[in-house]
């Protein structure tokens, strides 16, 4: 064939429509929440990694919910590494255990994921290790300080309970951290652990019949919020959380990192690992907001007089 002719035959490929170019691969994420929905983690995944230049329909996030069950967690997580997510997004210390236990080498993001070093997540903060990096929220670090904003507002405070999980590991940090800082604040701490839901109703009698003058309530249990805050106002019980909507919902106080800031590090640490960076060579990343928010009509229903060194201290006060 004349060269002419061998031109003529290849233009109409090189004039092909675009459409028939191969489309960019999809990028799929899986994301594990211990909780319940609705949760604010999807949504600010996707308004995050759009932010970083990602198109619409470039990324497809497959979001599961374990609703606090361990065995549900760890059959999400082998479901999303056998259909072959690129990578893990992970919401408190249960679901990074149910994804580790699923995989060595898909990358997961802890978003956000308390002593992650003292629960074996990770091998220490600035070299994570394996296949592991995210954000902590420092949530048992701030136990001292949780118990002195209790103090505070109620004078008379001896016992503080404490509603933990039996499946969380986060829950032997997150209390140690409270013991110490209890013994040298002359406060008795009370953990009662529970397993699910059911054992809600059984726990707040409990700590009322010790004579606990207020609660601290494990982050893990954010989710249940509506159900715990109706129980602590049936039962009089000045409750603290990790968690503002808790508060806004008629919680007492709530101490905790901005979750906002959390999940900025989350989808910049994803940015980086879809864009070829391996995980546990990622330092894991450290709050740098945190948020007191109060109720000052629950403290006031309460006979909680808020005092104004306490009230100077708050971001929020919920009237």
């Amino acid at each position: 064939m004349k060269r002419r002719s061998l031109l003529a035959a290849a233009l109409p490929l090189l004039a092909m429509p675009a459409a028939f170019a191969q489309a960019p691969r999809v990028r799929r994420i899986g994301v594990l929440i211990d909780g319940t929905p609705p949760h604010p983690l999807p949504e600010a995944l996707l308004a995050g990694m759009k932010q970083r230049g990602y198109a619409e329909g470039a990324l497809a996030f497959e979001v599961r919910y374990a609703n606090g069950q361990p065995a549900r967690s760890a059959e999400q997580a082998a479901e999303l590494v056998s259909g072959g997510v690129d990578a893990i997004v992970a919401h408190f210390t249960p679901s990074v255990r149910a994804a580790m236990a699923a995989t060595t080498t898909i990358p997961i993001i802890m978003a956000p994921a308390g002593a992650p070093v003292e629960t074996g997540l990770v091998a220490s903060l600035s070299r994570p290790g394996g296949n592991v990096t995210g954000v902590t929220n420092m949530a048992a670090e701030l136990g001292g300080r949780r118990l002195q904003l209790l103090k505070d507002m109620i004078p008379s405070l001896g016992r503080v309970g404490v509603l933990v999980s039996t499946h969380d590991a986060f829950t032997r940090p997150f209390v140690s951290y409270l013991e110490q800082a209890a013994t040298g604040g002359g406060l008795q701490l009370d953990p009662v652990a529970v397993s699910g839901a059911d054992g809600f109703e059984a726990a707040f009698a409990a700590m009322v019949e010790r004579r606990a003058g207020a609660a601290i309530i494990q982050g893990v249990f954010n989710s249940r919020r509506t159900e715990l805050v109706a129980l602590a106002g049936r039962h009089r019980l000045p409750t603290m959380w990790f968690d503002r909507r808790a508060v806004e919902e008629g919680g007492l106080v709530s101490l905790s990192a901005n979750t906002a800031d959390m999940f900025r590090r989350a989808c910049d640490l994803l940015d980086r690992v879809l864009r070829g960076a391996k995980a546990g060579e990622l330092p894991v990343e450290q709050p740098s907001v945190f948020e007191l928010v109060l109720n000052r009509g629950t403290a006031r229903a309460l006979g909680i007089t808020v005092p104004r060194s306490v009230l100077v201290q708050a971001d929020d006060v919920v009237e």
